[in-house]
């Protein structure tokens, strides 16, 4: 891959941001700047919005650090191909009902919302799963017959299902991946998920390269 591609990891104090950048560093070779620095995240090629923990907490260290309005810029109106993994693809929606209702970056219509399961489902969701793919993804597209990747949530999103690219089923069918667009989200850790993450990763690259030279 072309080291002169520039990938932005944001960094807000709510990622486990080592491991997906040894992630990314272990599938090409490209520039990966950690970063909240506006001018980098402007001078990129396209953006990675990690995140583990609280939807309001994230919300509040990316107000804090003064993020929304640049990603917000980026993503919604350069149009820049952005990623945002587990806790990062909840923020894409418009609102969460962790911890009471708490307004996300609203760039997908749609809410986050508790995994209410009978007792014979635990909650937190970890493990994994294998996706159900609902429509056809550049994402994907390099998977075979394996398609399980690795989860740790309580929360899911809820949405049209014109944005669901895939959905698992965990006691019901819940949404792992979603695309809008320029902006993809992953519910589920591909730096986490081996071989089939690596796979994730490296196609959202890939098409990253082609949709901004667009």
């Amino acid at each position: 891959m072309n080291t002169n591609f520039r990938i932005v990891l944001i960094d807000y104090g709510s990622g486990n941001i080592r491991s997906i950048k040894n992630a990314l560093l272990h599938i090409g070779n490209f520039q990966v700047n950690v970063t909240d620095d506006p001018a980098t995240i402007r001078n990129s090629d396209c953006i990675l919005l990690p995140g583990v923990g609280a939807f309001g907490d994230a919300m509040k260290n990316l107000k804090e650090r003064q993020l929304i309005e640049i990603l917000t810029d980026q993503a919604m109106v350069q149009k820049k191909p952005l990623l945002g993994i587990c806790l990062g693809m909840q923020l894409l929606f418009s609102i969460s009902a962790e911890g009471g209702r708490t307004e996300g970056l609203g760039w997908i219509p749609g809410s986050v919302e508790f995994m209410d399961l009978d007792d014979t489902y635990r909650v937190p969701h970890v493990g994994w799963n294998d996706l159900i793919l609902k429509q056809p993804s550049t994402m994907f597209q390099t998977l075979g017959d394996d398609r399980n990747f690795y989860f740790v949530h309580s929360y899911h999103a809820v949405c049209d299902e014109k944005y669901v690219i895939a959905s698992f089923d965990y006691g019901k069918e819940f949404t792992a991946a979603v695309q809008y667009q320029n902006i993809v989200g992953m519910q589920f850790h591909p730096e986490k998920s081996q071989q089939n993450g690596m796979k994730a990763l490296k196609q959202f690259i890939e098409w990253a390269k082609g949709y901004s030279h667009a």
